[in-house]
């Protein structure tokens, strides 16, 4: 997962990311295009979206979007890597920059207004409103024409102005929503509040929460922070990053099994794992390789290797092996003391 909206990203930058996910044999690009910051993607039938929403960002860039043609265009270049595309709109939270031009939709805990800092929970749309979801309806349409994967990310994460009854609500609403447009929801894991449809998909970032998904048939992607997040610092010293969850080191990423990780829930249970890159402190595709590498290798091996096949011990030297070619691919990783590199400046074979 790529987050374009804390920061936005351009075109080129997109590109190169999912080349580099290609390299690791990841086949699937989450691409979280709103925040509270920025709104990321033209909609034809609600031009002001990006007219008002998709000039910020985290502190006070000029922000961006892609138009209709660009999001096409990179969605046919992720294909022709083998990789599907998965859109996320986040809602009803995270949804300032949606609501800059729709004040009336907002039931959150200020008034809308350009916002570049990083604090969560305070925006949500309105559940009782019936424009609400005419808006939706307009934004999933467009994107639903725009993807041919199967499936729309409606985010549902970190809701914090709207009661527990409003929240089902708009999230089974917006289930529907989506499923009429001819796609299968995704959500982060505080979607199990809902009733939930066995196609529906609820990520778990957080807790045992996403468990409850289960329960109606669903399936499940892992992406434990405290083991996955590529936005988290390496340790304490790590310029770029963040650390809510912990510092997230090379052994952390891949010291886990997905199949016996959570309470409840079988390998049978589990479509897949996904390392997101969240983008509060990137602002470049350097930064963005610096947080992304070693550990996102490491997350691929965990979504391709069966348990009896990893071993630490193996992987930190194979890792090492991989510095000179990423050394010639201009990629700016960081050099954990977990990876017995060669010396700087030594020559690879």
């Amino acid at each position: 997962m790529l987050d374009v909206a804390r920061h936005f990203m351009p075109k080129e930058f997109v590109k190169k990311y999912i080349d580099l996910l290609a390299l690791h044999k990841m086949n699937t690009f989450h691409w979280h295009l709103t925040e509270d910051q920025g709104w990321r993607i033209e909609i034809r039938s609600r031009p002001r979206l990006t007219e008002m929403g998709g000039s910020t960002e985290v502190g006070g860039g000029p922000g961006g979007f892609y138009t209709q043609a660009e999001y096409s265009e990179i969605v046919r270049y992720a294909q022709e890597q083998y990789m599907m595309v998965v859109p996320e709109i986040d809602m009803p939270a995270h949804t300032n920059a949606m609501l800059l031009p729709y004040p009336e939709l907002s039931c959150g805990k200020r008034p809308p207004a350009p916002y570049t800092g990083t604090e969560v929970g305070f925006s949500a749309l309105c559940p009782e409103k019936e424009e609400t979801y005419r808006l939706v309806e307009d934004v999933v349409r467009e994107i639903a024409a725009l993807t041919p994967g199967p499936y729309i990310h409606m985010g549902g994460d970190e809701v914090e102005a709207l009661t527990h009854a409003q929240y089902v609500g708009f999230v089974e609403r917006v289930q529907d929503i989506i499923t009429r447009a001819g796609k299968r929801m995704v959500g982060w894991e505080e979607i199990t509040k809902a009733r939930l449809l066995p196609t529906t998909i609820a990520q778990q970032w957080k807790s045992d929460s996403a468990a409850a998904a289960v329960q109606h048939g669903a399936k499940l992607i892992l992406s434990p922070a405290s083991r996955v997040y590529l936005d988290m610092k390496y340790d304490a010293a790590t310029e770029l990053g963040l650390n809510w969850a912990g510092t997230v080191d090379v052994s952390d990423a891949y010291g886990w099994d997905p199949a016996t990780f959570m309470r409840g829930v079988s390998e049978t249970d589990v479509v897949g794992v996904e390392a997101p890159l969240w983008s509060e402190s990137i602002k470049n595709l350097s930064a963005a390789h610096y947080l992304a590498f070693p550990r996102l290798p490491a997350v691929a091996e965990i979504g391709w290797s069966p348990a009896a096949a990893r071993d630490w011990e193996n992987f930190r030297v194979r890792l090492a092996a991989q510095a000179p070619r990423w050394r010639i691919l201009g990629i700016n990783y960081y050099r954990s003391p977990q990876v017995p590199w060669a010396p700087e400046g030594a020559a690879g074979r």
